[in-house]
């Protein structure tokens, strides 16, 4: 997502040239850029009109004239600007509301609702919460058995009573359970359609008097293009929303959706939907979205999936492993299994500063990097243990036995040992104290 945008917007910095003075024409002629590839991008055209209109204010203003670099300044607006288009962090707000906090999550059908409100209880209880949902969406072909199934695979309690009673009846009686199972936070799961209508929005409104929810949460499908303004306004003009998730955002939308939605609605967005998995759910950090859409990438959010891949207690083993230079192939595979956890590579490098150029250039191939990770875990599972803490011991038979037993050739089995051998020689480097020149890289690393 925002690979198409983040693409024009840089070529745009890049015409503006290095360190030189540059013209009112400059100015004009970049704005025009930017709006079309925001256009491209299916922002909305007011929030476009407004956007442009602001930057090219300020970019024609004493500010810039009066910087040492223009270019880096006006850099620096469309950051600004763009900051302030996508709003303040949307947080969860439970103030003036009585336990348990009721979230009752609305969007049309498709949009990930159900898997939304297993992933948004997965968050809540990391925040010492202790979350229940509830099973009302009484329409969409085994919304409730999906809800369930989720419900029990992430340990959380639940309520459903089929699909026979109403959903404002469900809503009801799933929160008196909740209060019974000692639950502070309720997740009530909504019917969609597959759009808006007044019977899908008076079920809505009946539901939220029924419960008063602490938050209505809208969870809009990040590839819906230009209808997702439609749809938020839709749902917050008649139900009254609180806060916007978007999801699918991994995918290939052009990302429009993330910056008409909040500028239309007012609504802040609170969370995003980073991928299918039960985990591909984070905070909303409108700097760091920033941050990625104009190429800058994002060290916080990879520093902190770093920090749940890794517990303290294994950073500290595996310092001293590094300290003392025991590393092995086994501490290896590892270490690649838990990198897999914080999510693809494609996002994992677009986070890197200047990573998400190189993929928009196809300097990295993205799916041949998972094809390798694969590769390397099948080369080091085919081997024993003593030969995965002792490499030295692999000869030429031992190589033609891992290799036929992993389905690949010897020069692969090689090729392994010898990107093992350059990560040993890199970390006697960060053992010497050599880090490379990246915000963040020594707290990620320490990691």
């Amino acid at each position: 997502m925002f690979e198409s945008l983040s693409q024009r917007l840089q070529n745009v910095f890049d015409s503006l040239g290095g360190g030189r003075k540059i013209t009112e024409n400059d100015v004009k002629n970049a704005m025009r850029e930017v709006r079309m590839a925001l256009l491209e991008a299916d922002v909305a055209l007011p929030v476009v009109k407004d956007f442009i209109n602001r930057v090219r204010e300020r970019a024609l203003g004493a500010e810039v004239h009066k910087a040492l670099n223009t270019s880096q300044q006006i850099v620096k607006i469309v950051h600004e600007e763009l900051n302030h288009t996508l709003g303040q962090p949307g947080r969860l707000n439970f103030s003036g509301s009585t336990k348990p906090h009721v979230i009752m999550l609305v969007g049309l059908q498709g949009s990930g609702k159900t898997t939304t409100a297993a992933k948004l209880a997965i968050y809540l209880r990391k925040e010492k919460r202790k979350p229940f949902l509830i099973a009302a969406d009484t329409y969409r072909p085994a919304a409730v058995d999906q809800l369930v199934t989720l419900a029990k695979q992430i340990n959380v309690d639940y309520y459903e009573e089929g699909v026979n009673n109403s959903p404002v009846n469900i809503a009801a009686n799933g929160i008196k359970a909740a209060r019974e199972a000692g639950a502070d936070v309720v997740i009530i799961d909504t019917a969609g359609r597959l759009q808006i209508d007044e019977e899908l929005m008076r079920e809505l409104q009946q539901i939220r008097d029924k419960t008063n929810p602490a938050e209505v949460l809208l969870v809009a499908d990040a590839m819906t293009g230009q209808e997702a303004v439609n749809i938020a306004r839709g749902f917050n003009e008649q139900v009254g929303v609180t806060g916007l998730i978007l999801t699918k955002i991994d995918g290939d939308a052009r990302g429009g959706a993330a910056i008409s939605m909040r500028a239309v609605t007012n609504v802040p967005i609170k969370f995003l939907g980073t991928s299918e998995k039960m985990d591909g759910f984070e905070l909303f950090h409108p700097d760091r979205l920033t941050d990625r859409i104009l190429g800058m990438g994002d060290m916080m959010s990879l520093i902190e999936k770093a920090e749940e891949a890794f517990s303290e207690e294994e950073a500290l083993k595996l310092q001293q492993k590094m300290m003392k230079n025991q590393f092995t192939l086994q501490d290896f595979l590892e270490q690649l299994q838990k990198i897999k956890r914080m999510g693809s590579i494609a996002n994992i490098l677009g986070m890197i500063p200047g990573m998400s150029r190189l993929q928009m250039q196809g300097a990295i191939d993205n799916e041949q990097v998972e094809k390798r990770i694969k590769r390397v875990e099948a080369i080091i599972n085919s081997m024993t243990p003593d030969e995965r803490n002792n490499p030295k011991k692999l000869n030429a038979s031992r190589k033609k036995r891992i290799a036929k037993g992993s389905g690949v050739e010897v020069r692969d089995v090689n090729e392994v040992l010898s990107q093992f051998r350059q990560m040993q020689k890199m970390m006697e480097q960060l053992r010497r104290g050599k880090l490379p020149n990246i915000p963040g890289i020594g707290k990620l690393m320490g990691r």
